[in-house]
């Protein structure tokens, strides 16, 4: 599959890194905020430095950690694409989702808006476990790859709109942005996989749907998916409006012709799945 799909995907990146909008990380930092810690001769976090709210902090907490993961993700991207314009994507995909982290993270210190030696203690603790896949064929790859930076976001965008705090908006709709545009990416190469093998794409499809989790951490004992869907950031429950949907219906899986009996059988399952 990977030599069928060699020349779209050449076409696909080349039309991302054409639309992609530069941004810097330090320009959406409030740097004159910053101070030394006791080690450089300043003072230490304390809970009353915070002044974000436990939405906000709850959502960048999360945002920061999963980018922080990425090389996880790089790591078993790269056990199936290792050459090519797939593997040229999936570097700049990794350097542009670490870019998340960064920004994230300068904001976090410099506001003092969480505990940075737990903060460190968590990313330690979440980076050390990784994430191992199962073992996943090429388009489940990159219908994995859509659905979590569809995730991704709508996690962002709720974020933006929640928050009471200007400068956090500004980074989560920056950061929403991104995930659209590589949604966009991954989404078109599901596209080309379907047209290079349709019934062996619309299986992957159907399976990654019916086994999809979004992405998260442990904190304090509580899964992030339970706080992030209480405080309405992002609800597993609305996957099959928000995530699912609109990228079955850019693919045209209920109403394209090309699929044969394995095919049919696998939509007829995906739709099965998505009604109940």
């Amino acid at each position: 599959m990977l030599e069928g799909l060699e020349a779209a995907a050449a076409r696909i990146l080349s039309r991302h890194v054409e639309a992609a909008e530069p941004w810097q990380p330090q320009d959406l930092v409030p740097w004159d905020e910053g101070r030394n810690f006791q080690f450089l001769g300043g003072q230490d976090w304390t809970p009353d430095q915070s002044t974000l709210g436990e939405l906000g902090t709850l959502a960048l907490t999360v945002g920061v950690l999963i980018s922080d993961n990425v090389p996880s993700y790089h790591r078993e991207l790269a056990k199936l694409i290792r050459s090519g314009p797939l593997w040229t994507w999936i570097n700049r995909w990794t350097a542009e989702e670490a870019r998340h982290a960064i920004v994230l993270r300068n904001y976090l210190m410099v506001t003092r808006a969480v505990d940075p030696v737990e903060l460190e203690r968590l990313r330690m603790e979440h980076m050390t476990a990784g994430v191992r896949r199962p073992e996943l064929s090429i388009p489940e790859i990159f219908t994995q790859c859509a659905f979590e930076s569809t995730s991704a976001m709508i996690r962002h965008r709720n974020t933006a709109l929640l928050v009471e705090n200007d400068e956090v908006a500004a980074i989560c709709d920056r950061l929403a942005e991104d995930g659209e545009s590589h949604r966009a990416v991954w989404g078109e190469y599901v596209s080309a996989a379907l047209d290079v093998s349709p019934d062996r794409t619309v299986r992957a499809i159907s399976a990654r749907v019916a086994d999809y989790t979004e992405p998260s951490i442990m904190l304090r004992g509580t899964d992030s998916r339970v706080s992030l869907a209480a405080a309405g950031i992002y609800d597993p429950l609305d996957e099959v409006e928000q995530v699912f949907t609109p990228l079955l219906n850019k693919w045209e899986i209920f109403t394209r012709t090309d699929f044969g009996p394995a095919g049919e059988l696998a939509r007829d399952e995906l739709a099965d799945f998505i009604k109940s």
